[in-house]
């Protein structure tokens, strides 16, 4: 979030719906789209002015490709997890005409033993330490 912030005058954030999570792993571990939301909205506060952001939920692809499809956007921030779909996403807007977003790839973060740190690798830990 702070390089889109560092690149862009504003930016919309997809804030994917608790419909569209119930299928993660460990997703009782997930905390629900109002808290997700709100939390959100307190650290872009704590590092920029909430004037500058918009969070839309995305309940689906086609909610993802509506917005990606706005001739507006210029860019798109993705993980290299999300990166595919980007180019999916890219690929659609072409085909209506519409120039493609400049995409930023976020590398993964990696932990001691070289494994990627992920949501799904912290509450399967939480998990973990829950059941012990």
């Amino acid at each position: 979030m702070k390089i889109a912030l560092s690149i862009s005058e504003f930016i919309e954030i997809g804030l994917t719906s608790q419909d569209l999570l119930k299928n993660k792993q460990y997703a009782t571990k997930l905390e629900d789209y109002e808290t997700r939301k709100e939390n959100l909205i307190t650290y872009i506060s704590s590092i920029a002015d909430l004037k500058r952001i918009n969070i839309v939920e995305i309940k689906n692809w086609a909610d993802m490709d509506k917005y990606a499809q706005d001739p507006e956007y210029e860019g798109l921030v993705v993980s290299q997890e999300t990166y595919e779909n980007a180019l999916k996403l890219n690929e659609n807007r072409e085909e209506k005409g519409i120039k493609p977003l400049i995409l930023v790839v976020i590398p993964l973060i990696k932990d001691k033993d070289r494994n990627k740190i992920s949501s799904t690798s912290i509450r399967e830990k939480i998990e973990k330490k829950n059941l012990n």
